[in-house]
């Protein structure tokens, strides 16, 4: 307890044999004296009425916060700044000034997030396949809409899962992520590769396999912003390229494994394969920014009274950080467009193959047409990359979903088994929207970037995988009940996907005018 007196001398904080003054005699000091502190000394807890004294001493020397963030934290001593342990979380030095934006370990950590995205979105793009194996096979008894929520769970749960991971992203790093995503991805395929009823495939594909894709995905596109300013689109354009070759090679070598070894051991081979690609990315993968668990742990020491009171500080802290993107208007303009983009966007990769055949497309070139769509996507999602560096991410982004949403309205809507060269036209609407598509996994990543600060970008691409995570589950059941409803006509279906498409990119669109004006010519 203090005197509360005027002539009380003020308590100090005891740091080893060291005492800290506080209050009028503080401020007659050399700020010399604060910067000689002894990285190895422990530190004494002060009584919880000096804390807030010794708090505005701290903050005297605290960092300049990243991109206008406030500096509501204390940091320490520059000797410290140099030790990986005590970076402060939420006051970071700017970043923008350590970026390497290249060298060997930034490109190394490129490649295992190539890998990662080979793995996950590769393999999720070739969902297709699936859809129209699982309708002539094992669930033939079972619905197109039932059937359908197998795929869209792998797509729901890489995005629903994406503030959790996020958040323990941002505290503890990726490595243990990693891992634990890994095996549940390689786990789950082995588990559907023996399955024969409804639940089991829901459970080993839909869920085990789809949360480690989730886990292994959202770690790896984190890892990669760090390291990377400059040339931010030029990497996600070509880690978003691996989706696009497995998409490629997937859903071929499914096909063909299936037709000649029969389901199960298309789906072990399928496994061992992602399981080499996924050491690879483990052995590569790596954070730059030392995750907040051990850059706020001498923060937390001073803040921490004997009754707790640091801990109620950081509770704050941690409520007002949670809610601080959803007071951004450009965040919810992003958030509301990737809301509504998956809901056209998917709809075109699940059923291309069903609505081709039912178009008077033979079996094997229904097949075929998923890795035509995911061989242009290559195409796609490197050059959007390569190009919106120059041009700018939210611009490159705008035109190619717009594009997009208007190749499903314009040539994708006519298709129909009256139509003279259906198959054709099939085959060029494929190339095409896997082209203007592109940008979507390519770009996503970096939108959010480029409007977020980094100490806060895994629970930012959380959020966002959130929101576009609702049309990614129910898109896929909605489309089959519009067929089923339309008698087998796919026209509805088409138009749904078109007018859903050009809608979220409207909000993009939104999102680039409040930042960057009306300028057409502003690189943003």
């Amino acid at each position: 307890m203090t005197d509360s007196h005027p002539g009380a001398k003020p308590p100090a904080v005891v740091l080893g044999e060291k005492e800290i003054p506080t209050g009028h005699e503080a401020q007659n000091q050399d700020s010399d004296n604060h910067r000689r502190w002894d990285s190895q000394q422990t530190i004494t807890p002060a009584p919880r009425d000096t804390i807030s004294s010794s708090k505005e001493d701290l903050e005297q020397k605290g960092h300049k916060s990243h991109h206008g963030h406030d500096s509501d934290s204390p940091s320490l001593s520059p000797q410290e700044d140099n030790n990986d342990d005590d970076h402060d979380p939420e006051n970071p030095p700017a970043e923008e000034d350590k970026i390497p934006d290249g060298g060997k370990t930034a490109w190394l950590v490129v490649l295992g997030a190539w890998c990662v995205s080979f793995c996950s979105y590769g393999w999720i793009n070739s969902i297709g396949t699936f859809q129209s194996y699982y309708q002539s096979g094992p669930l033939k008894d079972y619905t197109v809409s039932q059937i359908s929520w197998i795929p869209s769970m792998q797509i729901f749960f890489m995005s629903f899962l994406g503030p959790p991971i996020g958040h323990v992203y941002d505290r503890y790093g990726m490595r243990w992520l990693l891992s634990v995503g890994s095996i549940m991805h390689v786990f789950g395929l082995m588990m559907a590769s023996i399955s024969s009823k409804y639940y089991q495939f829901m459970l080993s594909q839909g869920v085990c396999s789809a949360i480690g894709v989730a886990v292994c995905f959202l770690s790896a596109i984190s890892a990669v912003t760090g390291w990377f300013d400059k040339k931010r689109g030029l990497a996600f354009g070509l880690l978003s390229t691996g989706s696009s070759l497995g998409g490629v090679v997937f859903p071929i070598m499914l096909s063909k494994l299936m037709d000649t070894l029969g389901y199960g051991w298309a789906m072990r081979i399928s496994a061992f394969m992602i399981l080499g690609l996924l050491v690879v990315a483990n052995l590569t993968l790596k954070t730059r920014v030392p995750p907040a668990s051990k850059a706020g742990k001498k923060i937390q020491r001073v803040l921490s009274g004997p009754a707790g009171a640091g801990g109620s500080i950081r509770s704050a802290q941690g409520r007002k950080r949670m809610w601080k993107p959803f007071k951004e208007v450009p965040f919810v303009l992003l958030l509301a467009g990737l809301f509504l983009i998956p809901f056209g966007l998917y709809i075109p990769v699940n059923y291309l193959p069903v609505a081709s055949l039912g178009a008077g497309m033979t079996k094997d070139m229904s097949q075929n047409v998923v890795a035509i769509y995911n061989g242009a996507s290559l195409v796609g999602r490197f050059s959007s990359g390569f190009i919106s560096d120059k041009a700018g991410r939210y611009n490159i982004f705008v035109l190619s979903c717009f594009s997009a949403g208007i190749l499903v309205l314009a040539m994708w809507v006519p298709v129909s088994s009256s139509l003279p060269n259906a198959t054709a036209v099939s085959i060029a609407f494929a190339a095409m929207f896997g082209i203007f598509s592109g940008g979507y996994i390519s770009l996503m990543a970096s939108l959010v970037a480029a409007i977020s600060p980094l100490n806060e970008i895994g629970y930012r691409n959380g959020l966002t995988f959130l929101f576009s995570s609702v049309g990614g589950l129910v898109t896929n059941p909605i489309g089959g009940a519009i067929v089923q409803a339309g008698g087998g006509n796919w026209a509805g279906l088409k138009i749904f996907a078109g007018m859903f498409m050009i809608a979220g990119t409207a909000f993009i669109l939104a999102t680039r005018i409040y930042c960057a004006g009306w300028k057409v010519t502003k690189v943003f």
